[in-house]
């Protein structure tokens, strides 16, 4: 069975969490990158793009881009636009577009089951892009890319979110300059976190890949690193 567990977020303040949001590292050039983040000192982009504030031409692979990563990560911290949970928590994530919306749950899923198989994979994965996201998670001491898991329905699950979502405000509610709408719940409640963490560990066999295969197969290479 699936094993996942609440976490303690490294989360943006409400009031700049428009300002922090930004795409995938990996569907964007360097190009791209430093021209949604110009005069944003705030986009993430700065931490998981960061041969944006290094000069032209800097090899993007080089030990300077993850460093400056970290750096710039340190700052974010240091002046509390990224703060950490104190307990450990789910958070409910709805994503926006056209109309349509789609909700997951946010959480740490186990290593153990990428090794084990109860994680599934359907692709390849590339020694190069692998080792740029080892550097980046090493030196920065962060996972700043999501791995995006699915799993089959399970009715309790979807009633318990649905249910949360209907009786709790969000704490982030925000449509990003691209047009999708973001939508965040923190689950805090102690009753509500073990549900959770039980019917993965009792009802959900295996979780699957949708997006995020270099991301995962990193992750488990760090563990060993």
């Amino acid at each position: 069975m699936a094993i996942i567990s609440p976490f303690r977020a490294l989360r943006p303040q409400p009031a700049l969490a428009s300002k922090l949001a930004s795409l995938p590292y990996d569907v964007l050039n360097s190009a791209e990158a430093m021209a949604l983040a110009e005069n944003n000192p705030w986009s993430f982009l700065h931490i998981t793009k960061a041969e944006i504030d290094l000069p032209e031409n800097t090899d993007i692979h080089s030990e300077r881009v993850y460093r400056k990563a970290a750096d710039n990560l340190f700052i974010f911290r240091d002046r509390k636009i990224l703060f950490k949970d104190e307990e450990p928590h789910y958070y409910i994530y709805q994503l926006t577009m056209n109309g349509k919306s789609q909700t997951g749950l946010v959480s740490v899923s186990a290593v153990a089951d990428y090794e084990n198989d109860i994680i599934k994979k359907h692709e390849l994965t590339r020694p190069e892009k692998e080792q740029d996201r080892i550097n980046h998670i090493r030196i920065t001491g962060a996972q700043t890319g999501n791995v995006f898991l699915a799993y089959k329905t399970n009715q309790k699950l979807g009633n318990l979110i649905s249910d949360w979502k209907k009786s709790h405000p969000p704490v982030y509610d925000f449509v990003a300059e691209d047009g999708i709408g973001h939508t965040i719940w923190v689950v805090d409640q102690p009753g509500a976190i073990r549900e959770i963490t039980e019917i993965f560990k009792k009802e959900i066999p295996f979780t699957y890949i949708a997006d995020g295969h270099h991301r995962a197969a990193s992750a488990a290479k760090v563990k060993h690193a």
